[in-house]
């Protein structure tokens, strides 16, 4: 028995991934599910996307852009209000196109997924797992004009390791 607990039994963790990238809601689409799946309470939930986007629009945090380029404080505050046009046909003749001004306002409630980039390690003994999360985003949710559900939109990155945004 001495033998056994005079051994140092640490095991070494293995990489399972170095960069796997995935979403996570953070307000259920299923309101028939129990609160805590795939959700976080409303006021948590608040608490933490305003902490992610106070800290770039006060500079505490690097943000970045999906195609590595940082943002600058004023491009992150632009994200929360930002004007597009849109292309309409006049449904009368003579049918001329038309661009209509539209004015995007950020409501962070719309906000109900992260995305997370992390790197995974076993334990293979144990099977321990450990993740390190290098990098999360804010996602918007995007709707066709239509109304229907688009898909979800990063706002920006946040990267807590050296080497992100890849280069």
């Amino acid at each position: 028995m001495a033998v056994l607990f005079s051994c140092n039994h640490k095991s070494e963790k293995s990489i399972v991934t170095e960069r796997i990238q995935y979403d996570v809601n953070i307000k259920s689409p299923d309101p028939g599910l129990d609160w805590w799946v795939q959700n976080l309470e409303g006021q948590n939930r608040e608490k933490f996307i305003h902490q992610i986007i106070d800290a770039a629009y006060e500079g505490k945090v690097k943000a970045w852009d999906i195609f590595g380029k940082q943002l600058t404080v004023e491009q992150v505050k632009a994200i929360e209000n930002y004007s597009d046009t849109i292309l309409v046909q006049n449904p009368e003749p003579p049918y001329n196109d038309s661009l209509i001004p539209v004015k995007h306002e950020l409501n962070r409630k719309d906000i109900t997924r992260i995305r997370f980039l992390e790197e995974w390690s076993i334990n293979p003994t144990t099977l321990q797992m450990d993740k390190k999360i290098l990098g999360i985003a804010p996602l918007l949710e995007k709707y066709t004009e239509k109304g229907e559900l688009q898909g979800y939109m990063p706002l920006f990155w946040v990267y807590f390791d050296e080497k992100y945004p890849l280069k």
